[in-house]
């Protein structure tokens, strides 16, 4: 999804953006995450992210890290988006679509007046992710289809091969990235990869140990 906007640098991103904790949600640069906003702390979240920015940074909790406060722990790094899509539902749900724009680390969560939570980031770790498709002639295509076609097959799933042909490789990769059906901490690897063929990499690795476990579940005991 095209967005109105460009984002050239971390300067053109809010200095404080709210904060959307949700365990299993991956969002990547210009990916497309649908959300369905329910909680009365995010809808205000939407609220304010329509009437300023419309920045909203993905963030999973960590369920690792201990806290002494009752605040979920987050991990460190996440990834803003910005509201490309907003409807009413008529039943006090909000549906809207974040379009990725760039990952960040955490520097410093705000205390403040808001019902949800809020923070400082740092952006330089992935200046990269400003670039579109950056780095995608280092992608190993050719492993990630065969590990998608081998995937596909064994849990018997439909694909459309055209549009999985004539997909670039950051679109290629990060959309495969955010639908695969792996573990919330898998899906942090795949966030925190160094770049695309990074993320590339843990995505064919990942899918080759899922697959690689239901060929051991499926032989016959001795």
């Amino acid at each position: 999804m095209s967005m109105n906007l460009t984002y050239r640098d971390p300067d053109e991103l809010p200095a404080v953006f709210p904060i959307f904790p949700l365990a299993g949600a991956l969002l990547l640069p210009r990916g497309e995450l649908p959300l369905n906003v329910f909680e009365q702390r995010y809808l205000a979240m939407v609220d304010d992210a329509l009437k300023s920015h419309r920045i909203v940074g993905m963030i999973q909790p960590d369920p690792e890290a201990g806290t002494a406060t009752g605040v979920p722990a987050l991990f460190s790094v996440g990834c803003t988006g910005r509201i490309t899509q907003f409807a009413e539902t008529g039943d006090g749900r909000y549906l809207i679509t974040l379009t990725g724009i760039a990952r960040f680390k955490i520097v410093e969560e705000l205390a403040g007046s808001k019902p949800y939570r809020q923070c400082r980031a740092d952006f330089s770790p992935f200046s990269v992710d400003f670039s579109p498709r950056a780095g995608e002639d280092q992608v190993d295509r050719d492993s990630v289809l065969r590990t998608l076609r081998d995937f596909a097959e064994t849990n018997h799933l439909q694909i459309d091969w055209n549009s999985i042909h004539n997909a670039p490789n950051e679109a290629l990769v990060n959309a495969l990235s955010m639908m695969s059906p792996c573990s919330p901490k898998e899906k942090q690897a795949l966030l925190e990869a160094r770049d695309l063929k990074g993320r590339a990499d843990v995505l064919v690795a990942i899918t080759e140990i899922e697959l690689a476990r239901g060929k051991n579940a499926g032989a016959p005991l001795h």
